[in-house]
């Protein structure tokens, strides 16, 4: 069983591979099963399950409390 990561709405991330434009921090806009995120750089928006997601972070930029 693995642990899961806190994550909230607000929360700013890295992710390891970096997206088509050239960004590789997104912000959290929807948590659940699925962790819906947007582009910083240029707002495209996506959803990945929570578990991809996780796997996905480098780094957290900023987190939200709840």
């Amino acid at each position: 069983m693995s642990k899961v990561i806190p994550i909230h709405v607000g929360d700013q991330v890295t992710l390891r591979k970096p997206h088509a434009c050239g960004g590789a921090d997104w912000e959290v806009t929807r948590t659940g099963a699925d962790v819906k995120a947007r582009c910083i750089q240029c707002g495209h928006e996506v959803m990945l399950p929570r578990v991809r997601f996780e796997r996905a972070i480098k780094k957290f930029v900023r987190q939200e409390t709840e």
